[in-house]
């Protein structure tokens, strides 16, 4: 897990364009979704070609959020990628092809082709029979086109989003800023994010608290679904 905080100079320029640092006192249980983006084998699988290790750090701060989140209510979504394994490479070749080392191209298009094992969701992960399950292809779970989770965030009555699982400044900062723009509440929730290094992550929820949501741990997010809201 990261042991960084947000910069003091982040923390006053939050103060002084709002007065408040965090943006949301109360969020209705009822409305609120917690997505584990990309907690699959592909990334936390050591040795695996697209391996954050630091995701294995969260494991465990995941499941306890996840846990008292469906004793609130709130819903749990699991967001794993796939691209299909065409016979010239992927369904997404902007990608796999100029953001990804050669030597390992082929290897990663292999373990996130949709019924690959690097597509499942990582073994140590609690998912229950109520959860929702979303596979998405492209970075953001939002874009047209990536997944259905805008249809189903919206039949469910979902207005607010709580952000979680890897990497950080990628598919997670994606989703949280698409879904910020499409009207959402979002949160990213601090200690159950994981980039490839300290600075990464620590950049990210800088950028994301000062222009796209709130950032808080998973402790203060249990606070704040568990408040009573004031009428």
């Amino acid at each position: 897990m990261h042991n960084v905080e947000i910069r003091q100079e982040i923390v006053d320029r939050v103060l002084a364009r709002r007065r408040r640092y965090h943006l949301f006192d109360w969020l209705d249980p009822s409305k609120t979704a917690l997505l584990v983006i990309d907690m699959q084998s592909a990334f936390v699988e050591p040795g695996s070609p697209a391996e954050v290790p630091a995701a294995r750090g969260i494991i465990a701060n995941i499941n306890r959020l996840a846990t008292e989140l469906r004793r609130l209510g709130s819903t749990v979504i699991w967001v794993t990628h796939a691209n299909i394994h065409t016979r010239t490479g992927s369904d997404w070749d902007m990608f796999f092809s100029n953001f990804v080392a050669d030597e390992i191209r082929q290897r990663t298009i292999e373990s996130l082709s949709p019924t690959a094992p690097g597509q499942k969701v990582w073994r140590e992960m609690r998912v229950d029979a109520t959860d929702v399950q979303v596979m998405k292809n492209r970075y953001s779970a939002l874009i047209p086109g990536s997944s259905n989770l805008e249809r189903i965030l919206r039949g469910l009555g979902i207005e607010n989003l709580l952000v979680a699982g890897t990497k950080t400044n990628v598919c997670c900062e994606a989703t949280g800023r698409d879904a910020m723009m499409m009207d959402f509440r979002v949160v990213m929730v601090s200690d159950c994010l994981a980039a490839l290094s300290d600075d990464e992550h620590r950049a990210s929820l800088e950028t994301f608290i000062q222009q796209f949501g709130d950032v808080m741990t998973a402790g203060e997010v249990v606070a704040v679904l568990s408040k009573m809201p004031n009428r």
